[in-house]
């Protein structure tokens, strides 16, 4: 894993981009002083998202209270902090503070003149004031990185400054008495010998903390700045080896993971139902030509539906349209954070044209039927997919609350997406929990019987409706069930899906026969016909003959022909009982009925139709 990251970052980046003592950084602010160390502005760099991407210094030890040369966060460089910020985190700003000014740019500016406007600048309380007003008017954060332009000139374009930090650096690691007595300690209870680098195979003293830092996590657990490679636990080191010794690494190799990582999570990472996928693959490809990318559905992709999209990919490759290396692979990462260190949860490698196929399959198998069957839905997102296996998010709920219950479910329904492999039973069991209370739901009712188009959220249930059908579907199919269909199917061996079709056309005739009559047949009867459909269905059609009465002639007629071509699927098989399997097929059968019956305006339906953008 790790070495195809160093192959990555030798293949795509310049060597100064791995230089030891640099990273690569969204800077989000610069400070425009003047030459007398006067402000003059503050100047957003990119969006609220992200910055601009800057190579930066990069200190390698930031213990003692530490910081960065030239930029740093907004809260060091201009002690710029919460208002209920706690006086620990106060004071431990104020010492990173005090190390910016006195130990880094101090010495700096007395052989760099270029620097002395910086300098000035942070000694004038007055002046601080000025930037911290201006920052709380523009919403910056915290945390957010910035630079320094001193009457339009940037310190770091100046090679010089670049010059004196490489040998700041070095001195620090190896001439300071203090650090280097730390670090002969380290290398001594390392049995005081040459290691052998994991990623290189060259001989070396390893480097006892990777940095810099795996940035992008924040919003899925991590702290902004995490550790991919740590031991700082007794527990997690062995033979006596302190810290990343542990697993011996150059510096250097250190800092081609960590780059090309970076560079990664910022250019190709998706959303994961509280995880990200990064992504990448052996020979660049062009954005419009990534398959993983359709599963997410980005806009700046194609104008087509996804699965039209990938079909396009596959033909051009099967058909040499688009020269594409032939051993071309993907590899894939699902990372998180927690407590600072980034977590792997999950590696993934393989065929490049194998990914592309698997997709077309993956989209295929979740096709289902919109209502009234004016089109196929439109391909849900995976993350949709995912959270299809939960109950609707509450209003207030936080977002990581309500998909912790998703578990292993994440993970694997993602390989079964990208490897075709088949989708494992607990997964639809937890669907087949869900089914019953989401169908016999008021406001799901109204969309599906036609009785109310002004729902709120009737985009949200019908794009989880979907996707639930399409997922079910998809089980069936990948499970060897050849009759499965996106729409309705007539000849399907399974009593089970025909007994779900006849609840849905008893539900049609009572809306057709009274209208709405609030806990109508769904309500009262889904449940119980769903499991036990030989107690409930014969009495429910002996009971439909009342409303049968109270239609017009015609209407009764095809009512009764419907219900006894489907009886006639079923002859004497009513089962008496259903598990969790039989009871998804239920549901489809129920599902794709409701889909197919009649509509006058199948046009002004379509208009109607939500786009699936949850």
């Amino acid at each position: 894993m790790l070495q195809e990251l160093v192959r990555y970052a030798e293949k795509n980046f310049d060597t100064a981009d791995y230089e030891p003592g640099f990273t690569a950084r969204n800077v989000r602010w610069q400070i425009e002083i003047a030459p007398n160390g006067k402000f003059k502005n503050i100047i957003p760099l990119g969006d609220e998202k992200s910055g601009y991407i800057l190579r930066c210094p990069d200190m390698h030890k930031m213990e003692g209270g530490r910081s960065h040369f030239l930029i740093e966060m907004l809260q060091t460089i201009a002690l710029f902090s919460k208002s209920n910020e706690e006086q620990k985190e106060i004071d431990k700003i104020r010492r990173r503070h005090a190390y910016f000014k006195n130990i880094l740019l101090a010495p700096a500016s007395q052989n760099l003149k270029c620097l002395v406007p910086i300098y000035h600048f942070l000694n004038d309380e007055e002046q601080l004031e000025l930037l911290r007003k201006q920052l709380q008017m523009k919403n910056a954060r915290p945390q957010d990185w910035t630079t320094w332009s001193i009457n339009g000139v940037k310190p770091l374009d100046n090679d010089k400054v670049l010059v004196w930090w490489r040998e700041w650096r070095k001195a620090d690691g190896q001439g300071n008495p203090e650090q280097k007595k730390k670090l002969n300690k380290s290398r001594e209870k390392n049995e005081n010998c040459e290691m052998i680098c994991f990623l290189s195979g060259a001989g070396t003293f390893p480097t006892f903390t990777h940095r810099p830092k795996i940035e992008g996590l924040f919003m899925v657990g991590g702290r902004g700045q995490d550790v991919m490679v740590g031991f700082d636990k007794d527990a997690f080191c062995s033979f006596g080896l302190q810290k990343a010794g542990n697993a011996a690494m150059k510096e250097e190799a250190v800092n081609k993971y960590i780059a090309a990582l970076n560079h990664i999570i910022r250019k190709s990472s998706l959303k994961l139902a509280g995880a990200i996928l990064v992504y990448w693959f052996k020979e660049e490809i062009n954005r419009e030509d990534d398959p993983v990318a359709t599963l997410y559905e980005p806009s700046e992709i194609t104008e087509n539906a996804a699965q039209a999209r990938a079909k396009e990919i596959l033909e051009a490759l099967l058909t040499g349209k688009k020269p594409t290396p032939p051993d071309n692979h993907y590899f894939a990462m699902t990372l998180s954070g927690a407590s600072g260190r980034v977590m792997v949860r999950d590696w993934m490698d393989g065929d490049f044209k194998e990914l592309v196929s698997n997709i077309c399959v993956w989209f295929k198998d979740l096709e289902i039927t919109t209502l009234f069957n004016a089109k196929l839905a439109r391909e849900p997102k995976i993350e949709r997919v995912m959270t299809s296996l939960l109950q609707l998010r509450k209003k207030q709920q936080e977002y990581e609350d309500w998909i912790k219950p998703l578990g292993p479910a994440r993970l694997a329904l993602l390989h079964i997406a990208i490897k075709r492999k088949p989708i494992p039973f607990y997964i639809i069991a937890r669907l087949a929990y869900q089914i019953p209370t989401f169908f016999i739901s008021n406001e799901l009712n109204k969309i599906l019987f036609g009785m109310a188009d002004d729902i709120s959220n009737r985009g949200e249930l019908l794009s989880l409706l979907y996707a639930r059908m399409g997922l079910l579907k998809a089980y069936f199919i990948r499970k060897g069930d050849n009759n499965m269909s996106a729409y309705l199917n007539k000849e399907h061996p399974e009593p089970a899906y025909h007994c779900g079709r006849i609840l849905a056309v008893l539900a049609s005739l009572q809306i057709s026969a009274i209208g709405d009559v609030g806990a109508g047949v769904v309500q009262r009867y889904y449940v119980s016909a769903s499991q036990t459909p030989g107690l409930i269905l014969g009495r429910l059609i002996g009971n439909a003959k009342n409303h049968l009465n109270k239609l017009e002639p015609g209407l009764a007629f095809w009512y009764e022909e419907l219900l006894a071509e489907i009886w006639g699927r079923i002859k004497d098989n009513v089962p008496k009982n259903l598990d969790l399997e039989k009871q998804t097929l239920f549901a489809l059968g129920y599902y794709q009925q409701i889909a197919d019956r009649p509509k006058k305006d199948k046009k002004k339906e379509q208009e109607k139709e939500v786009k699936n953008d949850y």
